[in-house]
């Protein structure tokens, strides 16, 4: 049985981009390859930090070559300015992972929270613990971006686990 496509999990933001790439192997174990933050300084103009962004992504793919990615889904902000850049941002990063042909898949941050800790409403530092101890991470914390984004991942493989349980059931 070959081993399951890896995922890409995104949590975009303007100034700072979580990622984290996680493969699931034989009998489910989870290897994560690489976690990070693309960060975009603040100084730089809005086109510029997108670049940045999207450049960034595509190196990333292409060196993980990812089958999926698994990106936070739109949420409501108070403030209709960082609504529309941070959705600006999903733009790109999810153009990126269209332009290498990976299937995209968004969740929103309650489901990602209640299918890792289940609780809908949990804190950013409990959706760390519980990403970093299913994906073997010993040590030292990830970034939050990071961890929301091997959150995501998870949420991912999870869900693509499920599904194929279902589809055996038919």
């Amino acid at each position: 049985m070959s081993p399951a496509p890896a995922v890409l999990g995104l949590d975009p933001g303007s100034h700072r981009t979580g990622y984290a790439v996680v493969a699931s192997g034989a009998g489910g174990r989870l290897q994560l390859m690489t976690a990070g933050v693309i960060s975009a300084p603040a100084k730089l103009s809005v086109p510029e930090r997108l670049a940045i962004i999207h450049n960034q992504l595509s190196e990333l793919i292409q060196s993980h070559a990812p089958a999926e990615m698994a990106v936070e889904g739109v949420f409501t902000a108070k403030n209709a300015r960082t609504a529309l850049v941070l959705g600006q941002a999903r733009g790109v990063a999810i153009l990126a992972g269209v332009n290498a042909g990976l299937s995209i898949h968004e969740y929103p941050p309650a489901t990602v929270k209640k299918s890792l800790v289940g609780n809908g409403r949990a804190s950013k530092e409990q959706v760390r613990a519980m990403a970093q101890r299913l994906a073997g991470v010993n040590g030292k914390n990830l970034p939050l971006d990071a961890s929301d984004a091997l959150a995501l991942a998870l949420t991912h493989l999870q869900s693509r686990r499920l599904a194929a349980t279902l589809e055996k059931l038919k």
